[in-house]
């Protein structure tokens, strides 16, 4: 049986201080998970606000209806991926906000569930699929892809150095029969890297892990045009809030915030801009705002939370 949808918000106090519901109006959350942050931002909206929760997994929508049925039509939950969000809220008749926020973070339920298998501190078969209706799993990506594909997956998702021996190992395997479990898949992991690499204070198979769980939800394939999205759909003066968990995400959107408030393409050489772009949001965050000592103390994965924002101008 599932463990109860538990989420705890990571930067919490920086993340409604930078959203400021207390403006009132449209806000998203498009990655809903067990309902922390938004509860939190529907206890400080005006009562003529209204919050839309997005998430993928149906058990995260189902937990976040129940936690907030308080609310009543002033929260509404959404099954789908944010990277559609224009085409969901579109569907509800909404076409601009006041504030979006998207965490990127796996959920705490989805990794201290086991059968969800995410982890490779639990023996469980090889899963990953946020969405559980998805038809790609973890299994898949292990037992059927090439034994390029997985170093390539390893090396661009995981930035996982010895990505070519784990993906060998995994396919040398395999051949005898097919990964079924994380824990088969951490061990082969484990094994495939040197020896004196293994004491590391992260576990030996975290990037990999790491790195199909992002073939397998196609976190990445997308997101930079999601993030063009969320900004288009701001109100002037409405602001995005990005958490990120790991340097890929947050390259990607260290770029297109910079981007958005100096889109100019010109040569450097140009004496004016002749490209005519202009720009269309400002950052309020010209440093990445990370968890206190406190927080990271008390909540551990809030040690590699980033949270960047911007304000539609």
């Amino acid at each position: 049986m599932s463990a109860e949808f538990q989420h705890i918000p990571v930067l919490l106090g920086e993340v409604l201080e930078l959203l400021a519901p207390e403006r009132g109006g449209t806000f998203i959350d498009g990655t809903l998970g067990g309902g922390g942050h938004a509860e939190a931002v529907l206890s400080r909206l005006p009562q003529s606000g209204r919050l839309i929760g997005i998430d993928r997994d149906w058990e995260a929508v189902h937990a976040a209806e129940h936690r907030l049925l308080a609310y009543g039509g002033r929260f509404t939950a959404l099954h789908g991926n944010f990277f559609q969000m224009k085409a969901l809220l579109g569907e509800i008749g909404i076409s601009e906000a006041n504030g979006i926020l998207l965490d990127l973070g796996v959920s705490s339920h989805q990794l201290d569930t086991p059968e969800r298998g995410f982890s490779y501190k639990y023996d469980a078969p090889l899963d990953m699929r946020m969405d559980k209706t998805a038809p790609l799993s973890a299994r898949d990506v292990v037992n059927t892809y090439s034994q390029e594909e997985l170093a390539r997956v390893l090396w661009e998702y995981g930035e996982e150095r010895f990505s070519r021996r784990i993906a060998e190992r995994i396919c040398r395997a395999r051949a005898e029969k097919p990964v079924e479990t994380t824990l088969e898949l951490a061990e082969i992991a484990r094994a495939a890297i040197p020896a004196k690499y293994r004491n590391e204070p992260q576990h030996p198979a975290r990037r990999t892990f790491q790195a199909i769980r992002i073939e397998v939800n196609g976190e990445l394939k997308e997101f930079d045009r999601a993030v063009e999205d969320a900004c288009d759909l701001l109100q002037k003066g409405g602001r995005l809030c990005i958490i990120t968990f790991h340097s890929l995400e947050d390259r990607i959107v260290k770029q297109a915030f910079r981007r958005f408030e100096h889109p100019c393409t010109c040569p450097p050489s140009a004496p004016v801009c002749i490209c005519g772009k202009e720009p269309k949001a400002k950052i309020l965050t010209k440093k990445p705002l990370t968890a206190s000592e406190k927080e990271a103390a008390e909540n551990s994965r809030s040690n590699c939370a980033k949270l960047r924002c911007i304000e539609k101008i």
